[in-house]
């Protein structure tokens, strides 16, 4: 099997420059994919994606290139479900994962959530990321990369 590969739904990713340290640390290939925005790398295991506007644009792009094992790191709930399927390991910026047993309720509670929120029942607000989210995040994609890793064989 193929040493894994990270793909970064990078467009609102708050977690980049301790995605690129794990990458680094592991030797593991790291894509960002956005709609613009994001400088090129030199570093030839940074690789930037930028794909046209649009809704989805970067969400199908990464569920087309990504394979079995590679990692997957967003907050989209529904690109977590499509990378879950292809049998990628998904991780949210705040270092939850997303698996199989987790997405179904996810998908649930982002449903309901936006029915409130177009209902006025709640407002559209968002906690703030906190640096207990960002040491999260680091220690939860270190282990799942090296689980990957070690999948991999590699």
């Amino acid at each position: 099997m193929l040493k894994p590969q990270i793909y970064v739904d990078a467009d609102a990713c708050p977690v980049k420059a301790e995605a690129i340290r794990v990458a680094e640390r592991l030797g593991l290939v790291i894509v960002f994919v956005s709609n613009g925005g994001i400088r090129p790398s030199r570093d030839p295991m940074i690789k930037v994606v930028v794909v046209p506007a649009g809704a989805d644009a970067a969400d199908d792009w990464i569920v087309e290139a990504a394979r079995e094992n590679d990692l997957v790191l967003t907050a989209d709930i529904p690109l977590a479900s499509r990378a879950l399927q292809k049998g990628c390991h998904v991780l949210g910026f705040t270092g939850k994962p997303f698996t199989e047993a987790s997405i179904g309720m996810a998908l649930a509670m982002r449903d309901l959530k936006q029915h409130l929120r177009e209902t006025g029942e709640i407002q559209g607000y968002n906690r703030g990321f906190t640096a207990a989210d960002r040491s999260a995040f680091l220690s939860a994609l270190d282990t799942l990369c090296r689980r990957a890793v070690a999948l991999s064989g590699k």
